[in-house]
């Protein structure tokens, strides 16, 4: 089945086409021949799937998309207090807003993060990028949905422009299942229209870290992630008793953002265990290109102490997924739209799914423009075993209008049309 549309501005008119109907398909002829000969009409047309066929595998089809706007503008919002890990520090979240308007009048949202140096860019080139992008996708005439995407893949490729490529496939996309009126969890699958996510306590004094624990105990967060590497493994294990004293009952994450090397981390590991402080994972335990360290510690960390090993910042895309794979490099990998763009993300999570690994999703430090979207994604797929989409919780104040409603760790994503959250735009 599919949904015409002509655009809303000229006589808006939509009919369910049978493509096996002769009549439904000289319907769809004539209004391509009122679309050319009318001189009022505006030279574009949008051709998608009902709600009942859309879903994230059209996104490879040749039905027609055509963007009519696309801007970009700076997202900033200061934090709640510094946040720190072991390869930086943060105090304001400095992103890019996208927003895309379709033909139709339908209008997609996304959020491209800025995090130097886990990201590529700062929020200047970030702007930069998208803002060139964007003009790009006004300028382009009609182009299928396979094309659409293919275009922005190149225009923004690799590492450099990752999380701009992913905020404007979070517009697209997010327009995209707003024309069609489907809501994004159902759109990657309807797996669930919910997720509970861990919250983080970064890098800080027993004193710091002890109290959030307690608050995020007495707010229902039974999961923990908590930053550590960069500084002396003492200092870290000082933090995580204080921890433990707080929230009896946690679970613990250990995000180490490739802040050890292997020796240390595996040192780490030991005090750990000796102080009944063992985590249910510990992620990125060494440098990004340390292959030979992150396999090392993953293979002792399960033998010695039953800990899973997550791979984050190794794992940017589809090359380093197939490596870590092969390699047996770690038993979870840690999705994060921003490093590979939504696109990427689902050929990571498509490999790690059928060689029998565990998913991770997270993000940057993003508000819930970015996260909401990766709410919808990690719901609708189903298939993540570690939910962190914390950092708008972070945030001084939310500037996202409507969107998923936050029940202490829960999120519950309505029936909203894509992901449901925009911005006030000038």
């Amino acid at each position: 089945m599919l949904r015409v549309c002509t655009p809303s501005h000229w006589s808006l008119r939509c009919h369910t086409l049978h493509s096996s109907a002769g009549q439904d398909i000289a319907i769809l002829s004539q209004w391509r021949h009122e679309l050319a000969s009318n001189s009022k009409a505006p030279n574009n047309f949008v051709c998608l799937c009902t709600s009942e066929a859309v879903n994230w595998k059209t996104l490879s089809s040749d039905r027609v998309v055509k963007v009519a706007k696309a801007n970009a503008m700076p997202l900033n919002v200061p934090l709640l207090a510094p946040f720190t890990i072991a390869s930086t520090k943060l105090e304001h979240v400095q992103n890019v807003a996208i927003r895309v308007e379709l033909s139709d009048g339908s209008i997609g949202w996304g959020e491209s993060p800025t995090l130097p140096p886990v990201t590529a860019e700062d929020q200047q080139a970030a702007l930069s990028a998208a803002s060139l992008t964007c003009g790009l996708l006004e300028q382009n005439s009609d182009m299928s949905s396979h094309q659409l995407f293919t275009f922005v893949g190149s225009t923004l490729p690799g590492h450099r422009f990752a999380s701009v490529r992913a905020g404007v496939e979070m517009a697209l996309i997010d327009a995209i299942a707003h024309c069609a009126g489907v809501s994004l969890w159902q759109f990657f699958g309807g797996s669930s229209n919910h997720v509970i996510t861990d919250i983080t306590i970064p890098i800080c004094n027993p004193e710091e870290a002890a109290a959030l624990a307690g608050s995020y105990a007495l707010r229902g967060f039974d999961t923990l992630k908590v930053k550590v590497g960069g500084r002396s493994i003492e200092a870290d294990i000082t933090m995580l008793k204080a921890i433990r004293r707080s929230h009896p009952e946690c679970s613990l994450i250990l995000d180490a953002n490739g802040g050890y090397d292997a020796d240390e981390a595996l040192d780490f590991l030991k005090l750990l265990d000796d102080a009944c402080l063992t985590p249910a994972l510990f992620e990125q335990p060494v440098p990004r290109d340390d292959w030979k360290g992150l396999g090392e510690v993953n293979r002792k960390a399960k033998e010695m102490y039953g800990v899973s090993v997550a791979a984050d910042e190794s794992c940017r895309n589809l090359l380093d997924a197939e490596i870590i794979i092969k390699e047996q490099l770690a038993e979870v990998v840690n999705i994060k739209l921003a490093k590979s763009g939504v696109m990427g993300a689902m050929e990571i999570v498509t490999a790690v799914k059928n060689a029998g690994l565990n998913l991770m999703i997270g993000g940057m430090v993003e508000t819930r423009l970015a996260m909401g979207f990766a709410a919808h994604f990690a719901a609708g797929l189903g298939c993540f075993k570690f939910i962190d989409l914390d950092t708008p919780l972070l945030l001084s104040r939310d500037p996202i209008h409507d969107g998923y409603e936050v029940q202490g760790p829960k999120y519950i994503l309505d029936n909203c049309e894509g992901h449901g959250g925009w911005l006030s735009w000038p």
